[in-house]
């Protein structure tokens, strides 16, 4: 076996490899190393169609490994950090609500998060509000209902970033660090509206 049908074993290997990895992101390496093994196997063997299509492939599968990476270490901040939502504004679209206006309902299906970007929204059930730099919407979104929790009303003219679940989704499934940011961020909300609640169902002692 010659050097070059040695270069062409490891590269289908190489692409076998690809299908039994667990992450995204150790997909992208052994698609770049697959790549360039093919690129060497079609230099040396003459075969063009397969030199032509993994130079294509290559700087698409490194473009991609940078914009994971990328977006993996925000993620990891942002769970490591504090709540912040910055890093997510690139992914979402802008949506302006006038007053008065109501948002969504109280058992709507949730298909959609919301940012806050100025105006403050009302949740009339809970007695509470969001302003700028929130994130809301996220409860119904995770529950197994798929169904909004509370009322939200624009309390003032609002600007708003929105994103879709499926968008959502496939940034959580490129980096689990995501679904992490959201865990805590559920989790801090719906310790934040049970106090709430029994703060209000406390007998006063007037």
């Amino acid at each position: 076996m010659t050097l070059i049908d040695g270069l062409g074993y490891l590269a289908s290997a190489l692409v076998l490899l690809t299908f039994c990895m667990s992450t995204m992101l150790s997909l992208r390496t052994v698609a770049i190393f697959s790549n360039l093994a093919f690129i060497s196997y079609g230099l040396g063997d003459r075969i063009y169609p397969v030199l032509i299509l993994h130079i294509i492939l290559l700087p698409l599968n490194v473009l991609l490994l940078f914009q994971m990476v990328r977006l993996l270490r925000k993620a990891k901040l942002a769970a490591a950090t504090d709540l912040s939502p910055n890093w997510l504004q690139p992914f979402m679209h802008a949506k302006h609500i006038k007053a008065g206006e109501t948002i969504f309902r109280k058992g709507d299906d949730a298909d959609l998060l919301y940012m806050v970007v100025s105006g403050q929204v009302r949740f009339p059930e809970i007695d509470r509000g969001v302003s700028a730099g929130e994130l809301f919407g996220e409860i119904g979104l995770f529950s197994l209902e798929r169904r909004r929790t509370q009322t939200a009303v624009a309390a003032t003219d609002v600007d708003l970033l929105w994103i879709s679940d499926a968008a959502l989704k496939k940034l959580c499934e490129r980096n689990p660090g995501l679904s992490l940011y959201f865990l805590r961020l559920t989790a801090t909300r719906m310790t934040e509206n049970a106090a709430r609640a029994i703060g209000a169902a406390a007998p006063n002692p007037a």
